[in-house]
C-alpha cells in the first residue's frame, strides 16, 4: 500500500490511508489541464469529470517527470487509440475490428444479454461516422470446427438495430467470397465474418491464418478487452501485418478504469473480492494488498480462511492445500496495514438446493453436517461501516451463491453498499423485490455521482450479478471482460494489449 501517514481502524485491525502530497499540487494541475483536451480515444464527453482520470493522469506525469507547469507538458496513453487516427486516415479504408460479441443465447437463438454488443457500438460508430468500411469479427462460446448453433447470424438484427444501418453477414471469415463482400462494401458500411473459432488456426495464432485475416483490411482496431487476455491470431496474429493496430474505445476505457483503479485510485481505496475458491483469486488478492486501504472478502473461499484460523466450517467448501496460503494472506494484510475483512456470520442450509433448509448463525458456530452459503446481516452491517468513506471500489467475484434466490443476499447486497446504500435486515430484504430495491439503489447512485465516488466492477461473475440486480447501468463501469479483467487486476501482461501500436511520444508545447 502507499505510504502513509494517517490510520484508522476497522475491526479491530489497522489500517493506514495514503497522504502524500509530494509534487500532487503541481502534476495535479498538470492532468487538470490536460484533461480539458477532448478525449477522443475515449468516446465519452463524460469521463473527463471522473476524479479517477485526474488522479491517473497525474500518477503518468509524476512518473515521466515531465515539466510541472501544466502549460508545458503533455502526456499520451500508453497504447494508440481509434481516437488518434483522423479522418483522413480512416475515410474509405477498410477497418478490422475485432470485437468482443460473445453474448449469450437461449435455445431458440435469441440474444439474453447484449451489453458486449451494446459496448462495441461506440467504436463502430466512430468508424462508420468517419467513412471507413468495417469488417466486424468475433468469437461466440467454444465451438469443435463449424458448429451451427455458434453462429454469429442471431446478432446481425440486433447489431443493425443499435447501429442504424443494415449489417451484412459473411458466411466464412476468410475466402474468396468473403474477399468479394469485403471489395463491394461502401464507405460507412459494416460487413460481420462468421465466427473465428470455426477455424482451429484461430486459438493456435497461427500465422498463415492470421495473415488471411490480415489481408482483408488496411488497419486493425482490437476492441475486443474480453479476449485481450488470448494470444489468438484475430487479437494479436493479425497485428503483425496489419498497420497501424490501434485499441477501440472500449478497451482503452476498460484500460483506463481497471489499471487506473489499483494504480492511483482516490483513496481511501476498498477493494471486494469473492468467489469459491482461494486458489482463483490469489494473484488478485495478493496484487490488491499491495495497493488497496480495505479488502473485503466473501463467496466460498472465505471457508477456507475461517479453517485457516481454526475454525469449524461443517460441510462447506474448503481447500485443504491452500491452508497455509491462507493464513499467509492474513499475515500480508496485517503487515501491509490492510482492514482485511471476513464476515462474521453465515447463512448456511443443510444442502446445497434451493429447497435447502437455512439459518444464520456466527462465523465460528457452523455445525457439522451444515454448509455456509452467504454472508449474514452482521457482516453487511460491517461491510457497510468499513466501506461508508471509501473513494474509490472495485468488486470482483460474486459474494454469495446467487444463482439461487434464496441464498443471493452476499451478491445483491455489496452492490447497495457501493451505493451507500441503507442496510436491509435479512428477512426484510427478499420481501423487497423488483423495483423498491431498485430504485431505492437508483437514488443513492445519484447522490455518489455528486460526491465523485468511483464504483467498479470486474469479472464474469460480478458483472452477471449486477445484470441481476438491473443496476449496471449506474455503475461508474462494468468491465466486459471476465478472464482478462482477472488477469489485469493481478498486473499481468495482455497479449492483445502488448501487441498495439504504442501512442506518440509526449510532447512539450
Amino acid at each position: 500500500m502507499a505510504s502513509a501517514t494517517a490510520s484508522h481502524t476497522f475491526c479491530g485491525i489497522p489500517t493506514t490511508s495514503s497522504s502524500s502530497t509530494t509534487n500532487r499540487s503541481t502534476t495535479h494541475s498538470s492532468a487538470r489541464f490536460l484533461l480539458k483536451t477532448p478525449l477522443r480515444r475515449l468516446g465519452f464527453a463524460g469521463a473527463v469529470a471522473d476524479p479517477l482520470f485526474t488522479n491517473h493522469v497525474a500518477t503518468k506525469l509524476r512518473s515521466l517527470k515531465v515539466s510541472s507547469n501544466p502549460v508545458r507538458a503533455v502526456v499520451s496513453m500508453a497504447k494508440k487509440s481509434v481516437g488518434d487516427l483522423s479522418s483522413a486516415d480512416l475515410k474509405g479504408k477498410k477497418v478490422f475490428v475485432r470485437a468482443d460479441l460473445n453474448v449469450p443465447l437461449d435455445d431458440a437463438q435469441n440474444i439474453t444479454d447484449d451489453t458486449r454488443i451494446r459496448a462495441a457500438i461506440p467504436t463502430i460508430k466512430h468508424l462508420i461516422a468517419n467513412g471507413a468500411k468495417v469488417i466486424l469479427s468475433s468469437h461466440l462460446g467454444r465451438p469443435k470446427g463449424v458448429t451451427p448453433k455458434y453462429s454469429l447470424a442471431p446478432l446481425v438484427p440486433r447489431l443493425s438495430e443499435l447501429l442504424g444501418i443494415q449489417v451484412v453477414k459473411a458466411d466464412d471469415c476468410i475466402g474468396p467470397e468473403v474477399e468479394k463482400l469485403v471489395d463491394s462494401l461502401p464507405e460507412g458500411s459494416v460487413l460481420l465474418l462468421e465466427n473465428v473459432r470455426f477455424y482451429k488456426e484461430e486459438e493456435k495464432n497461427e500465422p498463415e491464418f492470421a495473415k488471411k485475416l490480415a489481408s482483408l483490411a488496411d488497419l486493425y482496431v482490437n476492441d475486443a478487452f474480453g479476449t485481450a487476455h488470448r494470444a489468438h491470431a484475430s487479437t494479436e496474429g493479425v497485428t503483425k501485418f496489419l498497420k497501424p493496430s490501434v485499441a477501440g474505445f472500449l478497451l482503452q476505457k476498460e484500460l483506463d478504469y481497471l489499471v487506473g483503479a489499483v494504480s492511483t485510485p482516490k483513496r481511501p481505496f476498498a477493494a471486494i473480492v469473492g468467489g469459491s475458491k482461494v486458489s482463483s483469486k490469489i494473484g488478485v488478492i495478493e496484487s490488491l494488498l499491495a495497493k488497496c486501504d480495505i479488502l473485503l472478502l466473501g463467496g466460498g473461499m472465505i471457508f477456507t480462511f475461517y479453517k485457516a484460523q481454526g475454525l469449524s466450517v461443517g460441510s462447506s467448501l474448503v481447500e485443504e492445500d491452500k491452508l497455509e496460503l491462507a493464513t499467509s494472506l492474513l499475515e500480508k494484510a496485517k503487515a501491509k496495514g490492510v482492514s482485511l475483512l471476513l464476515p462474521s456470520d453465515v447463512v448456511i442450509a443443510d444442502k446445497f438446493a434451493p429447497d435447502a433448509n437455512s439459518k444464520i448463525v456466527p462465523a465460528s458456530a457452523i455445525p457439522d453436517g451444515w454448509m455456509g452459503l452467504d454472508i449474514g446481516p452482521d457482516s453487511i452491517k460491517t461491510f457497510n461501516d468499513a466501506l461508508d468513506t471509501t473513494k474509490t471500489v472495485i468488486w470482483n467475484g460474486p459474494m454469495g451463491v446467487f444463482e439461487f434466490d434464496k441464498f443471493a443476499t452476499g451478491t445483491e447486497v455489496p452492490i447497495a453498499i457501493l451505493l451507500f446504500i441503507f442496510v436491509l435486515p435479512y428477512a426484510e430484504f427478499y420481501k423487497r423485490n423488483g423495483k423498491g430495491i431498485k430504485l431505492a439503489i437508483a437514488k443513492k447512485l445519484a447522490d455518489l455521482s455528486g460526491k465523485g465516488v468511483t464504483t467498479i466492477i470486474g469479472g464474469g461473475d460480478s458483472v452477471a450479478a449486477v445484470e441481476k440486480v438491473g443496476v449496471a447501468s449506474v455503475m461508474s463501469h462494468i468491465s466486459t471482460g471476465g478472464g482478462a479483467s482477472l488477469e489485469l487486476l493481478e498486473g499481468k501482461v495482455l497479449p492483445g494489449v502488448i501487441a498495439l501500436d504504442e501512442a506518440d511520444a509526449p510532447v512539450a508545447v
